[in-house]
């Protein structure tokens, strides 16, 4: 298929910029996979719309302060003037499995990153070695051992990683609200470069009655990485390849995952990650059991839309011609997304990291 079948015309103005006042008072629409019917809902109606006994699964990986400003360091750089200028911007993307304090990252203006060159983030004595060029701006980074603990610089002078279609001064990447909701409320794990947005709905008070209607909740985690950033860049599905983003399965959520499995529950997953992370078990385990491992599966009409885990899906509206709107075209059927996605744009529904969300089921 090519990627301009999952185009939309979608208005600036439905993109939301900010947050709701009140956290889970997003709209929710609701679409059958079995007849396309679409209804409109509110999102804290999901413990009446799901059945007793049904597993629900979130993503609990936590979004790391992860875009940060540097200088450039070296004999022809602005570290060494004596009027330093401009600044370099970073986004890390993924720890590396390594014994140093390596990252995947994101730069630009990338023409000027090169490796053997040294970063240098403002007065924190943070720097990083510049080890590897990548395309479309990626570089590998090594960052110095610092006295301080890293996260503990992090949380001091990086921002949230908001995507570029939500807008804020340069002056202030973040505000105090962004902060506070650009986090689900159950994040644990340091690690995502993006927020697993589908849960950014929750609150303690819809997860209470969650478990009072009788539906069991669970989480696994899976770091949101370089993936999330990158557009498509290939003009047919077939040709599109995701990069591998780390997950962790504990031994309660496999266990639960096995009980729903044998006693005909329904799995249902929150957000395209966790949708991803089961898929991708289920077509690589035998036998469902806790551990830890990464994922390049990429879920499309025609390409592994036979899904084997998740018999329902709560997730955001996504962005048109998107790997994110393909996995949702795989599992509820591309004519019926689109339809509904016309539906909710003449609703007004809100679109994006801070807008409303869908029930597929």
């Amino acid at each position: 298929m090519l990627v301009s079948d999952f185009h939309y015309d979608l208005p600036q103005e439905l993109i939301a910029q900010h947050p709701l006042a009140v956290r889970g008072a997003s709209r929710m629409l609701t679409l059958s996979r079995a007849t396309g019917a679409y209804e409109d809902h509110q999102f804290v109606e999901l413990p009446q719309l799901l059945r007793s006994g049904d597993l629900l699964i979130l993503n609990d990986s936590r979004v790391l302060p992860a875009r940060l400003f540097a200088t450039r360091g070296g004999l022809t750089t602005q570290h060494n003037s004596p009027a330093p200028s401009g600044h370099i911007e970073v986004l890390l993307t993924q720890r590396m499995a390594s014994e140093h304090n390596d990252w995947t990252a994101l730069v630009k203006p990338a023409k000027k990153v090169q490796p053997g060159e040294t970063l240098h983030f403002g007065a924190s004595a943070l720097t990083a070695a510049v080890l590897a060029a990548g395309e479309f701006g990626e570089r590998t980074l090594r960052f110095a051992p610092v006295e301080e603990d890293f996260h503990a610089i992090l949380d001091r002078i990086g921002h949230l990683p908001l995507p570029p279609y939500i807008h804020r001064d340069k002056e202030q990447p973040n505000t105090a609200e962004d902060r506070a909701r650009y986090q689900t409320v159950f994040a644990q794990e340091r690690g995502s470069a993006a927020a697993p947005t589908a849960g950014l709905h929750f609150t303690p008070q819809v997860l209470k009655a969650l478990s009072q209607r009788g539906v069991e909740v669970q989480y696994i985690t899976l770091h949101v990485g370089l993936g999330t950033f990158q557009p498509v860049r290939a003009e047919r599905t077939e040709d599109i390849r995701l990069h591998a983003e780390p997950y962790t399965l504990s031994r309660a959520t496999a266990e639960a995952i096995n009980r729903a499995r044998s006693e005909g529950r329904r799995i249902i997953a929150v957000g395209t990650t966790t949708t991803r992370t089961l898929e991708h078990i289920a077509r690589t385990q035998t036998a469902i059991a806790a551990h830890s491992g990464s994922t390049s599966l990429f879920l499309s009409p025609g390409l592994n839309d036979e899904f084997k885990l998740v018999q329902g899906l709560l997730t955001n509206f996504h962005l048109p011609s998107s790997t994110l709107l393909m996995l949702v075209s795989a599992f509820a059927g591309r004519e019926a997304v689109l339809v509904a996605y016309a539906h909710a744009v003449a609703a007004r529904y809100r679109f994006f990291s801070y807008g409303d969300c869908m029930l597929i089921t």
